[in-house]
C-alpha cells in the first residue's frame, strides 16, 4: 500500500506502508543507531516524534517481548529505508512489521532516507505527517503545518506511570536472561518517572539499589517521607520548560537527598538550579555521540536521544559543567559544587549503545554512601 510523508516546509516523500494503516503526525527526527530499533520504538522519550532510522535495513533480527524499554511504543510514527521481511535471530518472536501493526504504529518504507536526513540537518527537525489514507500532497503539507509543535507541550503526562511500583529486575545475563534480585539491597532509590527506560532501572538494581518508581507529579514531601538514600530523575519526552511541577519538586529535594538525572532529568535539574534550555536544530539521537569529561579530558562514546539542550551561559557559579559534546560543544553533564546532585544529558544505560558511561551509576552509589555517612 502506498504511503506519503509530508513535512511542514513542503517537502514530500513517497513510499510504501509498514505497520498500521492510517495517518499520524509528529516531529520528524532521525536516529543514527545501526541496531536497537526495538528499544528505540519503546523508549517513552520519543513520544510525539516520528523517528527515521538512518541505517538502511531495519528489522533483520526481529522483535521479542523481553528487550523493551516500556510496555508499548510511544513514538508517533516510524520511517525506514527497508523493513526486513525475514528476521534471523533465536530470540525473535515476530517481524518488525507485525510488531508495528500490533501496536497501531503507522510507518513508511522505500523512501530515500538519506535525502530526508540531509533535509532535516539543513532545515531542522519539523512537524510531518505519514498517511496511507490521504494521498494528496498539498493536503498533507497543510495538515503538517497545522499540527502542534512539541515546543511548549507537557508530554510527560502522556508517558508517566499512574501509580508507584517497585522494580526488581536486574541487567541481562547471557545464561539466565534478566535476573530478579532477592534480598535487601544496600541503598534505596526513588525514581521519578518522566518517561523512564527499563534499562535504567535494571542498572540501578544491579548497583545494589532497591527501586521504587513514582509518577512524575509526586510531591517532594511524599518522596522524602519514603526515606530514600537517593532520588533518580529520569529521561522523558519533549520540552522541559513546561514541566513546572517537576522543577519545583527538584528544588525542594536539593540538599536533602542525593540526586542523579539523565536526559530530561538533566534538563529539569539544570532549570531547578537556575538554568534554562533551548531547542536544538535537529537534536542528538544515536549510539555514537562523542562526549568529553571536562575534568580529565577523557572521551567516551555515548547513546543519546534529545532535542533540547541546557544553555551553558545560564548556569550559576555553584554549577560546574562536567561533560561537553565534542560535535557541537553543548552541555552534556553538570555537577553541583556543594550539594549532592549531578546529571548527564546522554544515556549511560545504553540500550542501544556503548557502555563507556556505566561508571555514572557507581558515582551515584558513592554519592549516596558519602551522604549517608555525613548525615549519620
Amino acid at each position: 500500500m502506498k504511503a506519503i510523508l509530508a513535512l511542514a516546509d513542503g517537502r514530500v516523500f513517497s513510499g510504501k506502508s509498514i505497520g498500521a494503516i492510517g495517518e499520524t503526525s509528529g516531529e520528524v527526527v532521525f536516529n543514527t543507531s545501526m541496531t536497537g530499533y526495538q528499544e528505540i520504538l519503546t523508549d517513552p522519550s520519543y513520544c510525539g516524534e516520528i523517528v527515521t532510522m538512518t541505517y538502511p535495513l531495519i528489522g533483520n533480527y526481529g522483535v521479542n517481548s523481553e528487550d523493551v524499554e516500556s510496555q508499548r511504543p510511544h513514538l508517533s510514527g516510524f520511517i525506514v529505508k527497508e523493513c526486513s521481511k525475514y528476521p534471523s535471530n533465536w530470540r525473535s518472536e515476530m517481524t518488525l512489521d507485525a510488531y508495528l501493526k500490533q501496536h497501531g504504529v503507522v510507518g513508511i518504507q522505500g523512501l530515500d532516507t538519506r535525502a530526508l536526513v540531509k533535509h532535516i540537518r539543513d532545515h531542522g527537525a519539523q512537524t510531518g505527517i505519514i498517511s496511507t489514507e490521504d494521498l494528496d500532497c498539498d493536503s498533507l503539507v497543510r495538515k503538517a503545518q497545522l499540527a502542534p509543535s512539541i515546543v511548549g507541550q507537557d508530554l510527560v503526562q502522556q508517558v508517566t506511570t499512574n501509580k508507584p511500583y517497585d522494580w526488581k529486575e536486574s541487567v541481562w545475563d547471557i545464561k539466565d536472561g534478566y535476573l530478579m534480585i532477592d534480598g535487601k539491597p544496600e541503598y534505596s532509590v526513588v525514581a521519578y518517572d518522566f518517561g523512564i527506560k527499563r534499562n535504567i532501572l535494571r542498572n540501578l538494581v544491579a548497583a545494589n539499589c532497591s527501586v521504587k518508581v513514582v509518577p512524575a507529579s509526586t510531591p517532594a514531601a511524599e518522596v522524602l517521607a519514603m526515606n530514600p538514600d537517593g532520588v533518580f530523575l529520569s529521561n522523558g519526552p519533549g520540552d522541559p520548560e513546561p514541566i513546572n511541577y517537576a522543577q519545583e519538586n527538584i528544588r525542594q529535594l536539593l540538599g536533602k537527598v542525593p540526586l542523579f538525572g539523565i536526559c530530561l532529568g538533566h534538563q529539569l535539574l539544570s532549570i531547578a538550579l537556575g538554568g534554562s534550555t533551548y531547542k536544538l536544530k535537529f537534536g542528538h539521537r544515536g549510539g555514537n555521540q562523542p562526549v568529553q569529561q571536562c575534568e580529565n579530558k577523557k572521551v567516551e562514546i555515548t547513546s543519546q536521544n534529545h532535542g533540547f539542550a541546557v544553555d551553558a551561559t545560564t548556569l550559576g557559579g555553584e554549577v560546574k559543567i562536567s561533560h561537553i559534546n565534542l560535535n557541537d560543544d553543548t552541555v552534556e553533564g553538570i555537577i553541583h559544587k556543594s550539594l549532592p546532585a549531578f546529571s548527564v544529558q546522554y544515556h549511560p544505560e545504553a540500550s542501544p549503545g556503548p557502555h563507556d558511561a556505566h561508571y555514572l551509576f557507581d558515582r551515584f552509589v558513592e554519592m549516596m554512601r558519602n551522604f549517608k555517612h555525613k548525615v549519620n
